[in-house]
């Protein structure tokens, strides 16, 4: 069962965060992960256009893309259950987003899904 206190959770906090500062200006000292999603940015910030076309990257809440970001990423490179990924991510919108962010990145999140089953 997962607790706020999981060192996956932990590490996930610190890379929102990290992802979110870094929309802002240069950040130096990143965890691996955080390095490991702006490495891929580009392919991730396209899965996010193709989901959510009526919303452009630069006119997305900064949180909300941090939150993306991250839970696209360990979709596409981790073997960690694509359910688990979402359902975290839901979490830290509702901890850290804006009123309406988890339905958002539940929907987003749900299509990019659905379209990897495929």
């Amino acid at each position: 069962m997962k607790t706020a206190r999981d060192p996956r959770h932990q590490n996930r906090i610190i890379a929102v965060k990290e992802l979110f500062a870094k929309s802002f200006c240069n950040q130096s000292n990143l965890n691996d992960l955080t390095k490991n999603v702006f490495n891929n940015v580009d392919s991730i910030d396209e899965k996010i256009k193709v989901s959510a076309p009526a919303w452009p990257i630069d006119k997305l809440n900064k949180i909300d893309l941090a939150i993306l970001r991250l839970a696209v990423y360990e979709m596409d490179h981790t073997d960690t259950p694509p359910k688990v990924i979402i359902d975290e991510a839901v979490e830290l919108a509702k901890e850290y987003g804006g009123e309406n962010s988890s339905s958002f990145i539940n929907g987003v999140l749900g299509t990019i899904y659905k379209e990897d089953e495929k």
